[in-house]
Order: C-alpha cells, then structure tokens, then sequence
C-alpha cells in the first residue's frame, strides 16, 4: 500500500470516488466542495490498479482555544471503494496525516464520524454535539428587526458580529472572518439553503441557519476530537489554582507523544511544562483518556475506572485543578 499527498492539480481526480461513495451529496454540493473547499486542503490518496480507492481530505480551520489561535485540520471525506475495503487503507491514511500534522507543529485534529466506533481505536473521542441555530419562519421576531438572505456583501459584518459572541462564551470554537462567511453563505446555498441574517438599526443581532436540520440515525451530528501534540495541548490549560503533578502518557501511533511530564503552574502563570522523570511519575493515562480529560467529557476518576488510565489519588486531585476544555462550538460541516 502506497500512500501519498496529492498536488493542487490532481485534487480533482478525486471526484469521482467522492461522488461514488458519498452519492447523497447533491452536485451542486460537490461543485461547491471541489471550487472552494480543495483550494487550500490536503488530500491523502491510496492508488492501486491505476486508479485512487480511498481517500482522506485534512480542511484547514483556524481555531480559537482558550483565547489563542491554532491552526488546526478537520477531517472530512475519508473513503474507500466499496471493492478495495478491508485492506487497511483508511487505518493506513489516518495513521500517515496524525504524524504528518504532529511534524506540522499542530496541537489536535477533529471530525465528524459516520459512526464513532470507527475512530475509537485511534484514539479519538466525542467531545461535542453539534448545536445550530435553525430559521423559523412562524417565530416572532423583535419589533424593528430585520431578516433577510445573507449575501456575500454581509460577510464582514457577520464575521465581527459572531467573533464577539464566540469569544466572549466559548474555549473552543472556529474563528470567524469575512472569508469563513463568504464560504458558508455559498456552502448553504449549494444544498438549496441559505444563512439568514437579523439586523436591527442596521446592526446585525443574529444569524440562524435556512436549511433541513442535519441528523445521523436520529441524532444531532457528534464532533470528535484526537490529540495530535500532548506537549503542546497540555500548554493550551488553564489552571484553577496552583497544581503539580508528574505522569506518563501512551501514544500507540504518534511515538513522540510517549513521554513522562511534569505539569505545574498556577491560575495566573497557566500551565508550565517539564519533561518528568518515568521513576516520580505518579500514573500512566493514554492519549485518548487525556482528551477526555482535558476536553471535560470525563474526570480522572472517572477514566480510571475505564480502565484508561492509572493514577494515584494525589494525581487525581492535581488534574481536577485543569480547567476543562468543555465550551466548545465546533458546527461546521465540511
């Protein structure tokens, strides 16, 4: 199995296995994806018999986390003919972009699973349900408002609006500028919706979704996360109050995370990082345990009682001073 990044102009050759596997994508949709979206990803390829059968896409976003900004990859379209599965290429793919991103500098990557189960043994875990703000066109609306279509014209004006909002209530969510929405108006609108937009005294005061909610099997769509650096996510902390405590972490795909630190700092200096000694280390947790940790989903007692992780009580008590990351707003797509 040979795997391998495409150049820009043999993204499109794609396209074909995109529409064969996800068929219920409409055209316009795809057109929307292949003019916008692959002008500055990353897409790994599995060729074999002269054609591409499977593919992962790494979308880049830059991302908001605690106050500072990290560019970071969404994982999206990851696929594989229907006759070639069971070979290990997505495994393959995945296991070649977690390090490629680790080489990248990148602290955490995140997707949209079609089924979790699929990612657990990767180490990723469910941090987030998707939580969007649907248009009614029966709810009442604030005298004096105004709701209408956004177009392009509206971009900056919406990115300004909902950086404040984000900024002010969430740890982790995609920074918003006029390009993120002079894309999403037109993603909206390739699928036959659109982003409605409230303005009052010509202030916008709210932007809602015109389109069918998304669901999987009845469910609001789940966003995972995987660490990808565990030096630079456990740098992203804050503290509650002053915490020390020495621990090793496993990592069965990205070696260099297989380490032993000492975590220190207080809620003012934040988190101060050392490379600890394996003989003071106080417990051993994996990479996934960690992100459940660190992105609020589970105590360390509780991923101790999974089985996931090894501690001692006083290396519980230091990491409930963390800060989770548990404000998350993570409702894109693709």
């Amino acid at each position: 199995m040979k795997i391998r990044k495409l150049e820009t102009g043999e993204k499109l050759n794609t396209r074909k296995l995109y529409e064969e596997v996800f068929s219920e994508d409409s055209k316009d949709f795809v057109d929307y994806y292949y003019e916008e979206k692959v002008k500055d990803n990353q897409i790994y390829v599995v060729e074999e018999d002269g054609e591409i059968q499977a593919m992962l896409h790494l979308n880049p976003y830059e991302l908001a986390v605690n106050g500072s900004r990290k560019d970071v990859n969404y994982i999206v379209a990851v696929a594989t003919r229907k006759s070639y599965r069971k070979r290990g290429f997505m495994a393959g793919m995945l296991k070649q972009a977690l390090n490629d991103m680790y080489a990248d500098g990148e602290t955490f990557t995140f997707l949209m699973p079609a089924s979790e189960s699929i990612y657990l043994p990767f180490d990723f875990r469910t941090v987030y349900e998707q939580n969007r703000a649907y248009y009614d066109p029966e709810a009442e609306v604030e005298e004096g408002t105004d709701v209408t279509d956004a177009s392009v014209e509206d971009a900056e004006k919406m990115a300004v609006y909902m950086e404040g909002r984000l900024s002010q209530s969430y740890q982790v969510y995609a920074k918003r500028n006029t390009t993120y929405y002079e894309r999403l108006i037109k993603e909206y609108a390739s699928d036959g919706g659109a982003l409605k937009i409230y303005k009052k005294e010509g202030a916008v005061t709210d932007i809602k979704i015109a389109a069918e909610a998304e669901e999987v099997d009845g469910e609001k769509p789940k966003i995972m996360i995987r660490i990808i650096d565990v030096r630079r996510m456990l740098m992203s902390l804050r503290l509650k109050t002053f915490m020390g405590t020495c621990f090793t972490v496993t990592d069965p795909v990205i070696k260099e995370n297989n380490r032993c630190v000492m975590i220190t700092g207080t809620e003012f200096s934040g988190v101060m990082l050392m490379d600890g000694k394996p003989e003071n280390s106080e417990g051993t947790l994996t990479v996934a345990a960690l992100t459940s940790l660190v992105f609020g989903v589970k105590t360390a007692e509780e991923i101790c009682a999974d089985g996931d992780a090894v501690m001692s009580d006083r290396m519980k008590e230091e990491l409930d001073k963390i800060i989770p990351l548990s404000q998350i707003y993570l409702n894109e797509t693709v």
